[in-house]
């Protein structure tokens, strides 16, 4: 079973802690992680483009010439799609781009996202975040204290008090706060490393080692 030390948030080691074989421990599934970050990427389109059709651009309420005897093709609206000016044919209109993947392969995906941060040495453990008041500076210790890198996300429980060190933290460009009920394959596989606090853990661990 994978071990981690865990930290105190002034860098020093307390003690070991096993993590869960089935959650921590699997062989990563390529295809679901794939699956999983096309569907999350799919979410975030915001799918407002639109196009006017022929019933929505203006004008075009009587036929522009007589059907027969002019010498010239036939036309019922001046804002027919042909026209300069008309409407469009099969435009994009506004849709939610958003799908669902089945429960057991999100499960499978997060798992396999998780095992991989622990093969590459890319999670910790510390055993919480205490700040008095939101204070960058304060972070910013913390952040050199336990050798975060750029880009790391940091997993709370949302049982903690953990308001003053989310604030203490947005600050910080491209640092990341989620609460364990949260966190999502995309997030983790963008962080170059994902630190847990020990609530947070066991709380990954009771939802989705329970199967």
């Amino acid at each position: 079973m994978p071990k981690l030390v865990v930290l105190n948030q002034e860098g020093k080691e307390l003690h070991e802690v096993t993590l869960c074989e089935s959650v921590f421990g699997i062989e990563p599934n390529q295809q679901c992680i794939f699956d999983a970050i096309v569907m999350q990427r799919a979410s975030m389109r915001q799918g407002t483009h639109d196009t006017k059709g022929r019933s929505e651009v203006s004008g075009g309420g009587r036929k522009p010439w007589r059907q027969k005897g002019t010498g010239r093709a036939r036309q019922g609206s001046i804002r027919a799609t042909q026209w300069r000016g008309g409407g469009t044919v099969f435009g994009p209109t506004p849709r939610s781009y958003a799908y669902r993947l089945n429960k057991k392969v999100r499960r499978l995906a997060l798992k396999s996202v998780l095992s991989e941060k622990v093969l590459e040495n890319a999670m910790s453990v510390v055993d919480a975040f205490k700040l008095e008041a939101p204070k960058t500076k304060e972070f910013v210790k913390i952040i050199d204290a336990i050798k975060a890198p750029k880009k790391t996300l940091f997993v709370v429980d949302g049982e903690e008090d953990y308001e003053n060190a989310y604030l203490s933290m947005r600050n910080i460009p491209s640092m990341m706060m989620l609460t364990a009920d949260g966190i999502n394959v995309y997030d983790i596989v963008n962080a170059n490393q994902i630190v847990f606090t020990e609530a947070a853990l066991k709380t990954v661990e009771e939802a989705l080692g329970n199967e």
